[in-house]
């Protein structure tokens, strides 16, 4: 290689070293300023924290146990805690009794969207001898990096107990959080438990309305007086920056503070049901524990509360009871229990699952009891009802007669 060469083979490697040291600066964080309003939000109760990211306003309030809620007081956590303590099944609300726990909530200034800010996060937690409340207020949205750093959720490890939290608080967290990745140290990922998911297990099909005000009015004993609608929350945060003044802003903490306090006691509530020492509630709340139980294949818990179910009502109120009990029987294989609540539940399910029921039974009947003539009587109730029922669509009644039609025949040929 000439020398000319080699001389342009260096510039050129100097070159690529020389751009690759010109990288381009990010900028330092710059510290916004304080709002102008900030001492008229200090007088209104909120105590101004300053981090290296701007400021937050904090709000705490401390609860004895014996603080009444409702129908509980706030200790009946302690007693749901001991509950849960040695017990010979598994469950997802199940907590250890040294287990850090979060009770968390947020308001927000919008359902969706990168442009949605939190704007309150609130916080319950125990502390030495008291529930402490703990609630961060959104100085403005400059100051967002001090809300969140704040808020200690990148050090803190508990389980996270919210109401729709798992869906909806903990993601919005998340994006907020993600907005500033650079500045911030990582977000924890915490074990959660979503108390909306337990009121719809334990509720559905008994409750009209499963959002937090109804079960609080409807299971736990408390009606909200003086609360803001849920909806209007984030037009008073943007007025309370707007204009400085922080009264309505105020009645959306004590809407937060509200949310929190029924956390603990939804959750003491849940875990008396899932223990069944809620005599009041209807046979639908406990089939639906007893199936739920079934889901989480703890059979023996299933059958357990679905049989005193069966016990307790009448047969019209237990009709689900005694269809989720066959199924558990038919999974351990006692086919005459099986068979024994499947017709105790014939006539008081909805057609669809009574259309199920009568598979069963041709089914147990024909493989497991091998009395074809009593499989063929239950396919022959199962064709009519199919065809009888006009609220179901054509195509689909078209597919179960052709399945149901092939039982029909093989039943026909081992007579």
């Amino acid at each position: 290689m000439s020398y000319e060469n080699k001389i342009l083979q260096m510039k050129k490697m100097l070159g690529k070293k020389t751009t690759a040291q010109q990288k381009v600066q990010q900028p330092a964080f710059q510290k916004p300023a304080k709002p102008s309003y900030t001492e008229q939000w200090e007088k209104a109760g909120l105590t101004v924290v300053e981090n290296d990211f701007g400021i937050v306003f904090k709000r705490q309030v401390q609860y004895p146990f014996s603080f009444q809620h409702g129908h509980y007081q706030l200790q009946s956590f302690f007693d749901a805690l001991k509950k849960w303590q040695g017990v010979e099944f598994d469950h997802p609300y199940a907590l250890d009794i040294n287990e850090p726990v979060l009770f968390f909530d947020t308001e927000t200034t919008g359902l969706k969207g990168v442009g949605t800010h939190i704007f309150l996060l609130g916080f319950l937690e125990v502390a030495e001898e008291c529930f402490l409340l703990t609630q961060y207020i959104l100085a403005d949205p400059a100051h967002e990096a001090a809300f969140l750093f704040e808020s200690k959720l990148w050090q803190k490890s508990a389980t996270v107990i919210t109401y729709n939290g798992k869906s909806f608080d903990w993601p919005q967290l998340e994006t907020r959080w993600t907005l500033h990745q650079k500045t911030l140290p990582k977000l924890r990922s915490q074990r959660q438990i979503d108390l909306l998911h337990s009121s719809k297990r334990l509720w559905k099909n008994d409750m009209e309305r499963l959002k937090l005000k109804s079960v609080e009015e409807e299971k736990l004993g408390f009606s909200r007086i003086g609360d803001i609608p849920g909806h209007l929350a984030p037009i008073i945060y943007l007025d309370a920056v707007k204009s400085g003044i922080p009264d309505a802003l105020m009645k959306v903490l004590l809407h937060n503070e509200w949310d929190l306090l029924s956390l603990i006691t939804l959750y003491s509530h849940s875990t008396h049901l899932l223990f069944e020492e809620d005599h009041e509630e209807s046979a639908k709340t406990f089939t639906n524990i007893g199936k739920w139980y079934g889901d989480l294949k703890e059979s023996t818990q299933s059958v357990r509360v679905l049989e005193k179910v069966t016990m307790k009502f009448d047969a019209l109120e237990a009709g689900h009871a005694h269809y989720y009990l066959a199924l558990q029987h038919k999974k351990s294989k006692r086919y005459s229990e099986a068979i024994d609540a499947f017709v105790a539940s014939l006539h008081f399910v909805e057609p669809r699952t009574k259309l199920h029921v009568l598979e069963q039974l041709a089914i147990l009947y024909e493989h497991q009891m091998k009395d074809y003539e009593q499989a063929l009587s239950y396919t022959q109730e199962g064709i009519r009802l199919i065809q009888n029922n006009e609220q179901w669509r054509a195509e689909q009644k078209q597919k179960w007669e052709i399945s149901w039609d092939k039982r029909l025949h093989r039943l026909g040929n081992k007579k």
